[in-house]
Parts: structure tokens; sequence; C-alpha cells
């Protein structure tokens, strides 16, 4: 019987929030068994990049990565906002390690093709190394991810943090029995945006469908649930989204 692994998504509004991820890395620490943390922080990117007087540009969402862009959001999400994870994980007892997709070579991406839009140093994941990181895993040492991987070509590319986390339960469900949780600021994939939404309970490929032929889900949760969705049919024995402070995994959206 496999041993039990918990990856932990966690957006940028929470890691860069002192209350709200002082509350995440209790709940985080009090997981049992192995697990993995994968965290974002793009509103601290584009705070430093202000302060450099670096512009931020936004196209539905995804960051445009120049030249300049990538130095920022290398130094923010593998310098600032991980290590900061990693010194507070310390301070609860847990061995923790940052890494990016260029350390040991866990991540490998290429540069996103230019279509429509040139996406600059942005990366779509090609590979997750599960053999190396469960090696550090049956260490007792915890994995803290950054959202930056590289294309073995000596390039750092910015990567999306909901994919690498999808990426990485894959790529470990070979050794581990993988539950992955997506954390962010509702308790799951909502009915609504209003005051009367409630949370959809359970999300499976038929109603994932037809929920945004409908346009119940729409927007960023789209390529969240896209990810969850993958991430079910390749391995990962559960898939839960929701809020930061319940990552016990006894609420939010079963995805199946």
């Amino acid at each position: 019987m496999k041993e039990q692994l918990t990856v932990v998504k966690v957006g940028g509004a929470v890691v860069e929030d002192e209350t709200q991820l002082a509350q995440l890395l209790d709940a985080f620490a009090a997981i049992q068994g192995h697990k993995v943390l994968v965290h974002g922080g793009g509103r601290s990117a584009t705070r430093m990049a202000a302060s450099l007087g670096i512009e931020s540009k936004m196209v539905n969402g995804r960051r445009i990565t120049d030249s300049e862009m990538i130095r920022v959001v290398t130094m923010v999400y593998g310098g600032l906002v991980n290590k900061n994870v990693v010194a507070q994980l310390q301070s609860r007892g847990i061995d923790a390690l940052g890494l990016t997709g260029a350390d040991m070579d866990v991540i490998r991406s290429h540069k996103r093709p230019v279509k429509d839009i040139d996406y600059g140093f942005v990366g779509d994941v090609d590979r997750a190394d599960g053999d190396k990181l469960a090696a550090l895993i049956r260490q007792d040492i915890t994995p803290v991810m950054a959202p930056l991987t590289h294309d073995g070509e000596g390039h750092i590319l910015n990567t999306n943090a909901d994919t690498i986390a999808g990426e990485t339960a894959k790529a470990l469900a070979r050794h581990f029995e993988v539950t992955l949780i997506y954390s962010f600021e509702q308790p799951g994939v909502m009915t609504g945006m209003d005051d009367g939404a409630e949370v959809i309970p359970v999300i499976t490929r038929e109603s994932f469908t037809r929920l945004v032929a409908d346009g119940t889900i729409s927007g960023g949760m789209i390529p969240k649930l896209e990810n969850a969705l993958h991430a079910v049919e390749n391995g990962v024995r559960r898939v839960i989204i929701t809020q930061a402070t319940a990552i016990d995994g006894t609420k939010g959206t079963v995805i199946e």
C-alpha cells in the first residue's frame, strides 16, 4: 500500500497576507504524512516591479514576462516569497526545502510558443521528476515549490503555479497516494458571485463541461479546474478546491 502524500497549492493573495499565511501554514503543518507546498506570489512581483520602475503587463490574467520581468519574478518567487515560507515552516517544526524547477532539474519546461501574444519567458511544463522529489520526501523533507521552471538551456521560465502543483502531483502519484488541494480565498467552486452562492460539492469532467457552457464556471477558474481534472485522470487520487483555512480535506469542492 502506498504512503499518503498531500500537495497543497496556495495562491499569492494568501501568501502575501501575514495573518492568512500564518493560518495556512498552521493547517499545513498539521497535515499528517508527507506533503509538498506550491505557492504563487504575483501581487508581490507586481509591487516589486513597480518599485523598480518596471511596468507589469497582463493579458487575460497572464503576466507578460520580458527580460526585465523574469529577473523580478525570479527574485520574488524564488527568493523573497519562497524563503519566507520556508523559514515560517521551519519555525513550525517542518524541515522545508525551497525549490524552483531548475533545482535538481525537477521541472523542465519549454518557452510558450508565440501565437496571438508573445508572453516572453513563460514556460509550459514538459515533465516533472517524481523520482527525485520522492527521494527528498522520503527523507522527511518538505519541498516548497516556487512558480519557476527552466528549459534546460540556461533560461528560467515563469510558470503557472496551478500547473506546477498539478504536474508535481501527477509525477508523485507513481510513488504515493496523492491528494492535491488547491487553496484560495473562496470555500470552493461557487455557484455564483452573489451572497447566496453555494459551494459546488463535486465536479466531474461531464459537469465541468456543462458548468462552463452555462457560465457558472468562467475566467481563471477554468484553467484551475482543467489542471485538477487532468490530475485525477492521470493517477492523483483526489483533488479538492477549498479555502486556505480548510486544507484538512473536509470541506470544499471535490474533483472526480
